[in-house]
């Protein structure tokens, strides 16, 4: 087996659905059966002026068992899961937030970003658990960086959709297998 390779009992899970479906619940039950010793890699920073994020990561917090560890990693993902173990399960939340914490770079920096991602997620040997917003729902948004941010992230979470072992949909309470239950789509042409 070559470095290029991840092992086969190496997993790629891909969490995604609506706000407050319950992907952050799922992805936790996930990593909490995979036997690993579990990272959480949160990519939110924190802002102490914003009460109500504050809040919101706080549930996080204390949803998670205290053996997991916590890494704060808002950009540099790619390094974490190259730096991942095969005795680790990497539990990323979210894909949203590292985008918008990119949001503001120009088109050349994300597209290296993404590509290191999406390379260090192919040869990963550690399980990973992305979390992944789904964005585009509804109407187009009617600024430039809400239009950048919809389609960066959802280019984002096609691309690891197209690697992932399993792909889950998690909306009105329930978790949907879409790696059972649909049919891939062929390659995304290059633009």
């Amino acid at each position: 087996m070559t470095n290029s390779q991840p092992p086969a009992s190496r997993q790629l899970i891909l969490v995604t659905g609506p706000a407050r479906s319950g992907k952050s619940e799922w992805a936790e039950t996930l990593a909490a059966g995979s036997g690993k010793q579990v990272i959480y890699v949160a990519t939110g920073r924190v802002d102490e002026t914003d009460l109500e994020w504050v809040r919101r990561l706080e549930q996080h917090q204390n949803r998670r068992p205290v053996d997991w560890t916590t890494l704060e990693v808002p950009i540099e993902l790619s390094a974490v899961v190259r730096a991942g173990k095969p005795s680790d399960c990497l539990l990323i939340d979210s894909l949203g937030t590292w985008t918008a914490n990119l949001l503001e770079k120009e088109a050349a920096v994300w597209a290296n970003a993404q590509h290191e991602l999406l390379a260090s997620l192919k040869s990963a040997v550690a399980d990973v658990i992305l979390v992944g917003e789904e964005t585009g729902w509804g109407v187009v948004p009617a600024y430039p960086a809400g239009r950048v941010f919809r389609d960066r992230l959802g280019t984002l979470v096609r691309q690891i959709g197209a690697i992932a072992d399993n792909v889950y949909l998690v909306t009105g309470g329930y978790a949907l297998d879409l790696s059972v239950l649909g049919t891939p789509l062929p390659p995304a042409a290059k633009n």
